[in-house]
């Protein structure tokens, strides 16, 4: 299996739609990344990442157009052909099983990351904190 982590913005709201009985999330996410050329100009290039996330339906609200978050799943690329220039174009998907969001772009004040729950049967881990490890 190929893992592919990205950290980037939702491009658009995700898009809920059932499927054979399933329910899917759709969106996009953009993943920018600065680098300098050979004259030491900063450029900054950005890559679309069509992604979807089966059987978590509660994350649609949460899912904004702007929205940073980090993104964890299985890669795939395919290639078509345009329909409008005739050339081959690429495009990477992304088969999500791991989503935290980071921040909404238009509320920096929010900056603990909400990570969905694991699914159902997974016991999740209690943290205990020991009674001698008081600040005074």
């Amino acid at each position: 299996m190929i893992k592919l982590q990205l950290i980037g913005h939702l491009g658009r709201d995700a898009v809920l739609r059932e499927v054979n009985g399933g329910s899917v999330l759709s969106f996009t996410v953009a993943v920018n990344e600065k680098f300098r050329d050979k004259a030491g100009v900063l450029n900054e290039r950005t890559t679309w990442v069509d992604c979807s996330m089966w059987d978590r339906p509660q994350m649609a609200p949460y899912l904004l157009q702007g929205t940073l978050v980090h993104i964890e799943g299985a890669p795939k690329a395919d290639s078509y052909v345009s329909t409008h220039s005739g050339a081959l174009s690429s495009i990477l998907r992304l088969r999500v099983f791991s989503l935290q969001l980071l921040s909404r772009k238009d509320d920096e004040k929010r900056k603990a990351a909400v990570a969905i729950a694991p699914p159902v049967g997974e016991a999740v881990p209690e943290q205990e904190t020991p009674a001698d490890d008081l600040p005074f």
